[in-house]
This record gives structure tokens, sequence and C-alpha cells, in this order.
């Protein structure tokens, strides 16, 4: 039990503060915003009316503006006089045609009535305050335009209580008059139009329809707008007419004529409250402070959401283009490299090569990974097991094999660079391969990650590092990702001669070329991407042996694997960091034109970005035409379907393999983008952390050589090939400066470097 709770303290010492709270609020934020312009905007129609349905009983008599009646029923208020006419407008503001209108109509001195759409409001509060300030009445017309009689109540409600709160924001008045879109004459209001315009009027608005419909939205001509608009010799009512949602410059034309014609017949000009013979208090209230603050807020925050929404779909084509093209480069060089893999003639380059093996608490599985180098093909070679202060006995249990060519060296725990400088001290060779405890190697790996070393312009090699068990969905994902991911990278990085990362399982690094670049780093969690990016800048190329095959463990739980990850992440964007540089500067290297740049584009700043177009996809389900969305998702996923199937086959793997990839998509790639983003937020905020050790189970599956090598022995049953031999502590090994430290058995090497890489 202590021990258990020893090791949960220790985790909770190891994982650095998960930020969650600025990520949540950020994300939060970003949600609100969506849905808030979602929901306004949802139901947004088109300009237009309703034909007179001359059904029974359900139709509207007598008058264009209405108040409620007993029973949730209508009651027409009477219009006043003959001949008097009252000019309304739907559905702006509109900076252009709003204005336009309403210089007409203060040109010839004759009052009217706008009802305005809150989307427009929030849009162009300035165009409504114009309007008030020129003395024109205003009214609802609902947020964004849509048939009351196909929305539920609460959306109902929401849209118009949205648009009293715009205007009381704009100009700070509450409209009392409301006309439902798509409403025309009374004889259009059908019985349920009635009863949803009747709960509307209990809340106290004046429902107001129209006597004349000039149906101008159908953009008829301005000789039939006018004919339509202009009532039978003697009849008063409402001329309904729209200044916005689209070319209104029919409109325009018509106005400038109507006004004249009627005029001249006798026609007097008044607004729908002197139409029925209301004062400018019954049709419009004083908002308070609170509410014209409240509506500030809310014209606000709708202005922020159109620029979020803006700039995220934006950024999904951006993204999506940026994807696109990385899918196309990564298949074009993989399609290069493999052609330059098939015409080079293998090299028969078998030098002396120390292997180093740092490990900490890898009692699982260091004898199966340790017996698995001790079986490589290899006529010279050496195993250093470097024991980074283990607690659970690894140094031991590679004692306890006894094989020859291995020894241990036991120091304290420093972390993975320093064990990696130790070994790399204590080592009799020039060529070092550096393996993690949690690998294992085929017979014939050693012999090709060395290979490309005939060259002498390389100075180190990354190897083909693959999952070692794939038993549950979790190490599924991360063996289509060491394929399609890692590995299509790698070889778009050795034809541009530019790779920023030799991984921890497998690597093999000239020693001069590690030396010059100051050895390994503690610098950064990402000791390998580095040390890969210095050697790179010093003009040493680094290549990739896609057929030196080395098995690894991964992480088989969310917690283990994110730990990993994380360490992954930030280590990487400590590099970029530290090598900077290299961007700007003209070094002998590629890496820092070429690399870096791909590497922050790809790994750092398209993960971070992608949880806001995620988003912003969902949006496009929920809010707009799902059609283009989903036949988005579909074609990105058929592509990257393909790009799967080649690099399985690039790889030799069976393509069943990626049967788990359309889950990945909704779940997997979205842990990475977390991933990414809290090791932003760490490095932003400047947090320490340190090397963080991911639990073994020691399991692999028992054969996972590629059909075309699969003579050879899996990685669970190489054959041991060394004799047993119980003195790990060669004389080689002591004469380099190790001494034997006090309380250590036979074997069991304590020192510090005789040799120090600078």
């Amino acid at each position: 039990m202590r021990r258990d709770k020893a090791r949960d303290i220790g985790r909770r010492i190891e994982r650095p503060p998960a930020h969650w709270g600025l990520l949540a609020l950020v994300v939060l934020s970003f949600v609100v915003l969506l849905v808030t312009q979602g929901l306004s905007t949802q139901a947004t129609g088109d300009s237009g009316t309703l034909a007179p349905t001359g059904g029974e009983g359900g139709s509207l008599r007598g008058s264009a503006v209405y108040k409620a009646g007993s029973e949730g029923s209508l009651r027409p208020l009477p219009e006043q006089g003959d001949r008097r006419v009252a000019l309304t407008f739907d559905d702006g503001p509109n900076p252009k045609w709003t204005r336009e209108i309403m210089d007409v109509l203060e040109r010839e001195d004759v009052p009217a009535t706008f009802f305005v759409t809150g989307d427009n409001v929030s849009r162009h509060p300035d165009v409504l305050e114009e309007v008030h300030d020129a003395g024109f009445e205003i009214g609802n017309h609902t947020f964004s335009h849509p048939n009351l009689t196909l929305v539920p109540d609460w959306q109902v409600d929401l849209q118009v209580d949205m648009t009293e709160s715009a205007v009381s924001g704009a100009i700070g008045l509450k409209p009392r008059l409301l006309r439902p879109p798509y409403s025309a004459t009374p004889e259009a209001v059908t019985a349920d139009d009635q009863q949803q315009l009747g709960e509307i009027a209990k809340r106290g608005y004046l429902i107001t329809l129209s006597d004349f419909d000039s149906e101008d939205w159908r953009q008829p001509g301005v000789e039939p707008i006018i004919e339509n608009a202009t009532p039978e010799a003697g009849e008063s009512g409402a001329i309904l007419m729209h200044d916005g949602g689209g070319d209104r410059s029919q409109t325009v034309e018509a106005v400038e004529e109507l006004i004249p014609r009627l005029k001249e017949r006798g026609y007097t000009f008044t607004t729908v409250a002197g139409l029925v013979g209301l004062s400018e208090r019954e049709v419009a209230i004083s908002g308070s402070g609170a509410e014209k603050t409240r509506g500030q807020l809310l014209i606000n925050a709708l202005e922020a959401a159109r620029v979020v929404t803006a700039v995220l779909g934006g950024l999904l084509v951006l993204m999506g283009m940026l994807a696109v093209a990385r899918m196309v480069l990564v298949f074009f060089f993989a399609r290069r490299h493999a052609r330059k893999v098939r015409a080079k003639t293998p090299a028969d380059h078998t030098p002396p090569v120390s292997i180093i093996v740092p490990a900490f608490n890898e009692s699982k599985g260091i004898q199966d990974a340790v017996r698995s180098l001790v079986g490589s093909e290899y006529p010279d070679f050496e195993v250093i097991v470097v024991d980074d202060g283990s607690t659970d006995g690894t140094g031991e249990q590679v004692e306890s094999l006894g094989l020859d060519r291995v020894r241990v060296i036991r120091q304290s725990n420093r972390g993975k660079a320093a064990a990696l400088n130790t070994g790399t001290s204590a080592a009799a060779h020039e060529i070092l391969v550096t393996v993690d405890g949690d690998t294992r190697f085929l017979p014939d790996t050693l012999r090709r990650v060395v290979e490309p070393l005939a060259d002498p312009r390389v100075g180190a090699v990354a190897g083909n590092s693959k999952v070692g068990s794939r038993k549950g969905l979790i190490a599924r994902w991360q063996h289509i990702e060491y394929v399609m991911a890692f590995n299509l990278d790698r070889r778009l990085y050795d034809v541009l001669e530019c790779m920023p990362i030799v991984p921890g399982a497998i690597g093999a690094f000239r020693r001069e070329a590690l030396e010059q670049a100051g050895g390994f780093s503690g610098d950064t969690l990402a000791e390998d991407t580095d040390l890969t990016i210095a050697v790179g800048r010093l003009g040493w190329r680094v290549a990739y042996a896609e057929d030196a095959l080395a098995y690894t463990e991964v992480p088989t739980t969310l917690g283990g694997m994110w730990r990993q990850r994380y360490r992954w992440s930030f280590g990487t964007i400590q590099a970029v960091w530290k090598h900077k540089a290299a961007l700007i500067r003209r070094e002998p290297g590629k890496v820092g034109r070429r690399g870096l740049p791909y590497l922050i584009l790809f790994q750092i700043v398209l993960p971070a970005l992608s949880p806001l177009v995620d988003l912003f996809a969902l949006y496009g389900l929920l809010f707009l035409d799902p059609v283009p969305v989903i036949a988005t998702w579909v074609a990105f996923s058929l592509l990257l379907l393909a790009i799967g199937i080649y690099a399985f086959r690039l790889d030799r793997e069976q393509l069943r393999g990626l049967w788990p990839m359309p889950l990945q998509q909704f779940v997997y790639r979205q842990l990475m983008y977390l991933v990414v983003l809290q090791s932003l937020i760490s490095a932003l905020q400047g947090a320490r952390l340190r090397w963080q050790h991911v639990e073994r189970t020691g399991e692999f599956d028992d054969d996972l050589a590629p059909p075309e090598r699969g003579s050879a022995p899996g990685p669970g049953s190489v054959p041991v090939t060394a004799r047993a031999d119980a003195t790990l502590f060669s004389e080689k090994a002591g004469a380099a400066g190790n001494e034997v430290g006090d309380g250590h058995s036979a074997g069991q090497t304590r020192a510090e470097p005789a040799r120090t890489a600078k």
C-alpha cells in the first residue's frame, strides 16, 4: 500500500499542471460565440410574402395592425381616415439601400416605418441610429427572418427578444410593433398563424401586417412594384416594401416615383402608429440603462461571433489546403524515396559498433531487448546498458543473463540524456547505436541501420521504429500513426536532406558528428530531436534506413500515452525554440531551412489550430447546410485512407491494420491535438518538466516481421547466439576509466565518463 501511494505521489510530481482551466476557458469562449452565431442565424430566410390562402375561418379582416384579444385571438385596430398610407420597409437596416430610401423620404418629407431584423441591427447599429435620429418609426421583424409557424416556441421567443435587445442596445428603445416574416395581407394569415401571433401579442406586441404588398422582393421591375403598392381610390393602409434582403435598387426607384403619384391623388403619408391612431409611446418604450447595456453587449458579442466564424471559416479552408498539400508532398517524396532505395546498391559496411541502451525501470522488457541486440547478425559490437538509477532491478536483470558483449553501467538517476552521454563516453567504438530499453531488434537490424554510414557525409541514421504490440485499440491507433505519419515524414526528410529527428528507439551516430554537436543535451525533453537538429545544422547528413526495423513498446492506456506524447510534444517545442536561429541563419545544413519549418507547421501549428476547425465543422453540421461539411469530411477521409494504404505498402504492413482509422479521426486525433495545446501552454508559461517514465508491460506480438522478411524470427523470439559469460565488466571498459564502486558486486559499474562528448 505504501509503495502504491509513493508511486501515485511520484506521478503527480512528474505530471505538469494540465492548464485545463485556461484551455477550457478558451474553448468555452469559442463554443459560446459559435452557438450564439449559430442560433441567431440558423433560420435565416430570404425576403418574401405569403399568398392569400382563401381558407375558412382563419383569415383576418379589417386592419393591418392587431393587438391581443381574448383567449389568444387577435383584435384589429381600425385604420383612421381615408387616403392615408403608411410606407413600411422590411429586412433592414442596410448601409446602402436603407440610406438611399431615407434620402428619398427626407427629400419628399414623408414619414415611414422600418421593420428591422436583429441580425442586421447587430451588424449595422449605426444605420439604425441614423433611422431613429431622422424620426422614422421602427418595428421588430425578428432576428434572422424565420417563418415563425415553422420553428419551436422557444426559438420564436429568442427571435423576438434578441431583436428587441439589439434595438435597445443601438437606440435605447424597445419597439412594440412586430411584423412576422413572410407576412403580407391579413387574408394570408391562417388559423395556425393566428394562434402563434396571438401568443406574441399577449406579450404586448402589436402585430403589423400590410394592406398592399408591392412584391418588390420578386424584383419584377419598377412599374409593377408601383402598381402593386398603389391603393384603390380612397383606400387607406400599410404598403409593404423592403430595404434589405437583396438588391433593392428597383425599390428605391419605385419609391421615388410612387410618392409624387400618391400625393397627386390626394394621399397623405403617416407611420403605422399614425395609421391606427396610436401615439409614439404606444409603439416604442424607452429601455432602461441595464437593458441598453445588455443590448450593447449582445451587439458586441454577435460582432465577435461573426469575426470568429469568419476567421474559423478562413482557417478551415487554409488548413484544409495545408493538409492536402502535406499529403501530396509526402506522397511525392515517398515515391522518390522508394525509387531511390530500389536503385541503391547495398553497402557492405560493418565497422565495430557500440550499442548504448539507457534504461530506467525497464525490468519487464530489458532482458528480451538485450537478447535481441546480442542476437544481431553483425561481426563486431558491444552492448552497454546504462542503468539510470532504476529501482526495479533493471541492472540485475541484465546481469543475470550472463551474456557476452554486454556490460552494465550504473549511475544515479540523472535523466536519459545523461545516461546516453555516460554510455557514449564508455563506448569503445566510433559508431554508436542508441536503443531504448523497451526496443527489440531483428537479427539484421543493426547491419541495416549502420549501412548508410558508409557514406562519409552521413553523421546519423534514423531507423524504422515500429509498434511492437498491436493489441488493443490505443496500440493500433499508434501503429497507424507510426507508419503513416512518422515514417512517411522520415522519407520526405531523407530526400530533402533535412531530418530533424532520429528516434530514441533506434538511431546510429558517427562519434565525430555527435561530439561536434555537443553530445546529448538535457536542455530539452526531446534529446533525440535536439541532437539531430544540432548534427544537421553542422552540415552532416542524417539518413533514413527504412529496412532497419526496431519494435518498441507503446503505452496501452490513455494516461500512459498522454504522458509520453506530452513529453514528446513539449520536448519538440523546446528543441525548435533552442534552434530557432537555424531558421534565419545561413548554415551548412538544410534542417533549418527545410526541416524546422515543416516540423513547426505540421507538428505544432496545424495540430494546435485543428480543434478550432473541428469546432467549426461541428458548427456547420448543426447550424449550416451539413451536406458540404459531410462531403468535405468524406473526401478528406478517403484521401487519408489512400495515403494510409500507400504508406502501409511501402512499409510492407498488412492493410487490415488500417481498420481502426475511421474511429481514429474522431478520438485519437483530438487527443493528440490537446496534447500539443497543453504543451504550447506549458511552454508559454515557462514550465520545467523532467523525463517522465512510461510504465512497461513487456508484451510484444509473436511475429511482426514483414512478409518479405518472414524468415527472420519475430522480436519476441530472436535467437541468442552469444555465449553466457559471467564477466560483464570487461577489462577494456575498466581501462577506459570506469571504476568499481564500493558496495557493488562484480560486474556492477558506477563511473563518470572517461570520454566527454563536447
